[in-house]
């Protein structure tokens, strides 16, 4: 079953689930994790132990956003800037999820996971995040969400997973409505 969506097909369905922000992998010994799992790489999907079975298996999310915030540090101090979307709707950020059984009590955690890709390139989206000193500007791996777009939302969530790879890119500037929160 695909989790989080606003729309039914014949062949599969939606719900809304609310989870815990930071997947929580097949392998883990308890829900708390060591190492952080709020973010996924969507460049290395297929190759991370904590989330290649999720993205094999097409479990895929839509993480339902009115904004988000990222930190600019252009003036030298973290400024936080906040994201809308320009045209006033919420935003449906990709992610992926998972179900996870505590083997010492039972207990049933749904976790999930929100997608990152790369936005060096980015005229906005590079500009945030702690540059790295010791790397030039055109390789700092600015980090960006990964919008999804409502027309796609059926793509993203029952695609295969090349459909859903077509779907893992950086929203045009024209998307945002972006400034100091």
């Amino acid at each position: 079953m695909k989790r989080c969506g606003y729309l039914s097909l014949p062949w599969y369905s939606r719900e809304l689930v609310a989870g815990q922000w930071g997947l929580i992998p097949w392998f883990a010994k308890e829900p708390r994790l060591k190492f952080p799992t709020n973010n996924a790489r969507s460049e290395e999907l297929s190759q991370k132990a904590s989330y290649k079975h999720p993205w094999a298996r097409g479990q895929r999310c839509i993480i339902p956003a009115s904004t988000f915030d990222e930190p600019n540090w252009e003036t030298g101090k973290n400024v936080w800037w906040r994201f809308a979307r320009a045209d006033g709707d919420p935003w449906g950020l990709a992610g992926l999820w998972n179900v996870w059984t505590d083997p010492a009590t039972g207990e049933v955690h749904e976790s999930y996971t929100m997608l990152t890709i790369n936005a060096d390139a980015h005229p906005l989206m590079s500009r945030m995040h702690k540059p790295d000193p010791k790397l030039p500007a055109d390789r700092q791996d600015k980090r960006s969400v990964i919008p999804i777009e409502l027309g796609d939302v059926d793509q993203w969530l029952a695609g295969t997973v090349k459909e859903a790879s077509e779907l893992l890119r950086l929203a045009p500037v024209e998307v945002f409505d972006a400034g100091p929160a």
